[in-house]
Order: structure tokens, then sequence, then C-alpha cells
């Protein structure tokens, strides 16, 4: 097993790095298309903005690459941008393009009296396929740690894999598809929980 960690200048890598590293791989950790070559999976994890991710990926070549990986069905891991990046486009960053790769648009919560944005802290995830596949050994009702302000809408509702509550929405938290998993929350900042999905995802 070969995991690349896609590094476009603002990621999360190092907790990232080291959540691998606690499962016992070793990520390469990938700035370019080149560095994909002999990987077996791919990590994108995700902080700052979807105007900015998508314009360091482009800078580094790495938008038609990783759009190639995952229409091929190779193994993906997209976490928080990582995830919202799968999408059309996002209303944080007006006019950019995002991968296109899962129809849907990515949306800001609702202002609400008493609601905090971003939605900063623990909260639970609940999986439509409970205790199997990613989700095995996690319950019915697993806590993930969550920093965002924004949240993905899928039009095909069939590739959600988890929702979350919060204020007024319910909102997807993860979705799947044959070999891919991407999540709003952050696995690696989210303890036992988090380490065990990321196993699950990379069968080790």
């Amino acid at each position: 097993m070969k995991v690349a960690l896609i590094d476009y200048g603002a990621g999360n890598l190092s907790s990232v790095a080291n959540a691998l590293r606690e499962l016992g791989v070793e990520p390469m950790i990938v700035a370019n298309a080149d560095g994909l070559e002999g990987a077996t999976h791919l990590v994108l994890p995700g902080v700052g903005s979807f105007g900015d991710c998508m314009g360091q990926l482009g800078e580094r070549g790495l938008i038609e690459p990783i759009r190639a990986w995952v229409g091929a069905g190779k193994p993906y891991l997209g976490i928080c941008l990582g995830y919202q990046i799968l999408f059309d486009s996002s209303e944080e960053s007006p006019g950019v393009e995002g991968l296109g790769l899962v129809s849907g648009t990515v949306r800001r919560f609702k202002d609400a009296p008493e609601l905090k944005i971003p939605h900063m802290g623990w909260n639970s995830a609940v999986p439509r396929a409970a205790g199997s596949g990613n989700w095995a050994g996690l319950g019915d009702e697993p806590y993930f740690y969550f920093v965002h302000s924004y949240f993905p809408v899928p039009d095909d509702p069939q590739v959600v894999a988890a929702e979350t509550e919060y204020g007024e929405d319910v909102f997807a938290s993860a979705i799947e598809r044959p070999n891919l998993l991407a999540c709003q929350f952050h696995p690696e900042k989210s303890q036992d929980a988090g380490i065990r999905l990321i196993r699950n995802f990379l069968g080790c």
C-alpha cells in the first residue's frame, strides 16, 4: 500500500500524516502530478477556502490528475475541503469551479440566533449503513470533530453516507461511492473513531 497525501500548501498535513503513521502507513507527500506515480490510495485533506484550494491545486497541475484518479474509481479519501471540492461550486467562492466529480453545491449554514458559525467541535454523524463497510465498528452514531461554515449538498441523495444535525440544517457529513469516502469532519482529529474510519477505508 502506498498512500499519497496531497500537499497544496494549506492542508493539515501533519495531523493526517500522524494518523496514517499510527496505522503503520508512511504517507508519500505529493505536491505535483508526478508524485502520484505508484500510489494506491489518495488522501486530500483541507483547511482554508474553496477558491484558494482550487487555485493551489491548479498551480500544481493536480486538478486533472485528481479528476482522473477519482473518475477511474481509485481509492480516494477527502477530508473537509478535500470533500467540498469534489462538488461543482461553493457559495464561499462564487465563480470558482470545483472538480465537478459529484453533482451539487457547497452551501453556508443559515444564520440563526444562538447558532455559532463556524460549526466547531464534536458532533455525531449518523451512518446510513451503520456497522458495515467504512463504518464497521463505529456504532450507530459515532462522534467526530468538525470545523466548518460550509457543507456540500449533493444532488443525488444516494451518495450520502452519513448525516449530521446543526441548527436547522441536517447535512451530508460524509458521502461514499465505490472506493471513495469523503467527509466534512476531521477523522485525524477524532481520536479512536476517526482512526477506525481511516483504517476501514484503507483496509489495513
